[in-house]
């Protein structure tokens, strides 16, 4: 099944949002399913789950967002892949497509020998307990918005000032601390590659 793949490079996360509320509301039974890759400006980003949320104490903005799960943040180098996917015409559960985002995530670090794992009670993907990508997602109409973050080469202060997705130290990682010496541009492109492998089984 086709999808079309768009990379946007750097986005203000408000209005990508909007954009993506808007194809998910517009699109109809024959709209091909997009993936987006794309790279935010510094902004902390609150799903639906707000209990007993930490707040960061600083300057950077804080959005509210659709999705699912509490709070992360997003930053210059890291990679940012929306899916808008058309669930039901592809037969696929929420709970699949997340497995089809940590599996392609797994695979691509894998491919520079670092042994990365997914977490059932903690959707993401984790390199010896330490988070490198965070999920969430939106579904409506049997479609679904937002995505998954991977941590490539930014500053990742940012994340200390929170309980990152809600879990008390839970501590963050990035592919350049693992020793892969590789653009986020290209590590981009090979996840976004390899999601639509895996979509396309």
């Amino acid at each position: 099944m086709h999808v079309i793949s768009r990379n946007l490079g750097d986005t203000d996360y408000q209005s990508t949002l909007v954009e993506m509320q808007t194809f998910t509301a517009s699109r109809t039974a024959q709209t091909p399913d997009e993936i987006w890759l794309t790279e935010h400006h510094a902004v902390y980003t609150l799903g639906l789950n707000r209990k007993n949320v930490r707040l960061p104490q600083n300057a950077i903005p804080i959005t509210l967002v659709d999705r699912g799960g509490k709070i992360t943040y997003h930053g210059i180098g890291q990679v940012v892949i929306y899916l808008l996917i058309d669930l039901k015409r592809r037969n696929l559960s929420i709970r699949q497509l997340v497995t089809v985002m940590e599996t392609s995530i797994i695979e691509l670090l894998a491919q520079y020998q670092v042994q990365a794992s997914a977490n059932t009670d903690a959707p993401g993907v984790y390199v010896d307990g330490k988070k490198i990508a965070s999920l969430g997602l939106r579904l409506k109409n049997n479609c679904c918005y937002h995505g998954l973050s991977l941590n490539v080469d930014m500053d990742l202060s940012p994340f200390d000032a929170i309980d990152p997705c809600g879990y008390v130290g839970l501590q963050v990682t990035q592919t350049k601390d693992l020793g892969i010496n590789q653009s986020k541009n290209k590590l981009g492109e090979q996840l976004l590659k390899k999601i639509n492998e895996n979509l396309n089984k």
